[in-house]
């Protein structure tokens, strides 16, 4: 079988569609006209991805407002915030450039999805019909949205145990709705894992010794599901990647990639491609990875793309690196992914590309190279 290829999920928001985030936000447009720029935005990303041959097309998350917050916020701008979420809560992560991204803060029960990903995706699907595509979507871990919770206090009248046992149960049904939708496949973005590991002053939960605790938390989700559901559940970890920027670069892998695998999922979208030593990653990948994963057999996608870096890389880079992680990897373990989602906040000016335009064009080169790429390493190696 040849070695696969999947996105990740995110692409950069058109001009206009930042644009129109903003002037809803200002209230200088009406809802309609945002979901009119959402709709145009998310069918052109639809289209022009399957052009580059990408196996399993997105809408590039046009209508969220962050990978994170789509399930409790509209904007990041605040519309839509849920009436028990304050917008004052802790920092999810400070970026190597000093900008920072915030979360909501909980100050009643019950959590509650206000949007699910199958809610979106139901909006997007149609998009797809004639181009001969399956489509994936990407759901937020319930390690990220843990966070909503105060990390040294309390909620009156909501204990962490229950505020628990409704984030497993709205995590299923976000998961479940995507399948139910015709997803093909459902990644859950991981960002916070190698972030745990920082132990940064300045953003106090990422010196807590959560990383046990969310892998805890991500496999009570994937328990409620079988292991031929689980082959097509995915775990994405990167560093971040917002304004061409990352937040736990520095953070060795061999904090992380351990416990990563302990999560039963069916396979993970692991940034690699900006890594300087990437030869030693994927050798404690071919150590962590497992064969049976509480009946599944996990697979790992390499991040062969940097989404940061306007360079296209080429079609012989990608397949060099993938021959080089076969050394290490077993080849039916294998596959090929972007390091990151190319825009996972929804205004993203994107600076070292000058532009969401362009970095838009550049995405989709970078995804071509990647699955052509990949198509050149399997040949290479015989599969």
């Amino acid at each position: 079988m040849p070695i696969p290829t999947e996105v990740v999920g995110s692409l950069p928001r058109p001009q206009y569609l930042q644009k129109a985030y903003a002037d809803y936000d200002a209230g200088t447009i009406s809802r309609e006209d945002l979901v009119a720029a959402q709709d145009k935005a998310a069918e052109d990303s639809i289209l022009k991805m399957a052009e580059t041959g990408e196996p399993l097309s997105t809408d590039g998350e046009q209508r969220a407002s962050s990978f994170a917050t789509y399930p409790i916020i509209d904007t990041l701008g605040g519309k839509g915030l849920a009436s028990n979420l304050a917008a004052d809560g802790q920092y999810f992560a400070i970026f190597d450039d000093g900008h920072h991204r915030q979360l909501p803060r909980l100050t009643s029960g019950p959590l509650k999805y206000r949007t699910y990903a199958y809610d979106n995706f139901k909006k997007s699907v149609g998009y797809a019909k004639g181009t001969g595509k399956e489509m994936k979507t990407a759901v937020i871990a319930p390690s990220m949205l843990y966070l909503l919770y105060p990390l040294n206090g309390t909620v009156e009248g909501y204990s962490r145990e229950k505020f628990v046992e409704d984030l497993v149960n709205e995590c299923e049904k976000d998961i479940r709705g995507c399948f139910e939708a015709g997803a093909k496949r459902v990644s859950i973005d991981f960002t916070e894992g190698r972030l745990a590991s920082k132990n940064d002053p300045r953003n106090p939960w990422t010196g807590a010794s959560l990383l046990k605790t969310f892998v805890d938390l991500n496999n009570k989700v994937l328990a409620r599901f079988s292991a031929s559901e689980r082959t097509n559940i995915g775990i994405h970890t990167c560093p971040g990647g917002d304004c061409d920027s990352v937040h736990s670069s520095e953070v060795p892998y061999s904090n992380l990639l351990p416990s990563l695998f302990q999560m039963n999922a069916g396979y993970f979208l692991i940034q690699l491609a900006s890594e300087k030593d990437k030869s030693s990653i994927y050798q404690q990948i071919g150590k962590s990875i497992r064969r049976d994963a509480d009946g599944v057999k996990q697979v790992a996608f390499i991040g062969v793309t940097n989404p940061l870096n306007p360079k296209v890389e080429t079609p012989e880079q990608v397949a060099q690196d993938l021959v080089e992680a076969s050394k290490y990897i077993e080849k039916d373990q294998l596959g090929a992914t972007d390091d990151c989602g190319f825009s996972p906040f929804s205004i993203d000016v994107k600076p070292k590309h000058g532009s969401p335009d362009f970095a838009r064009e550049v995405a989709m080169k970078k995804i071509k190279a990647r699955v052509e790429g990949a198509k050149m390493a399997s040949e290479k190696l015989g599969i």
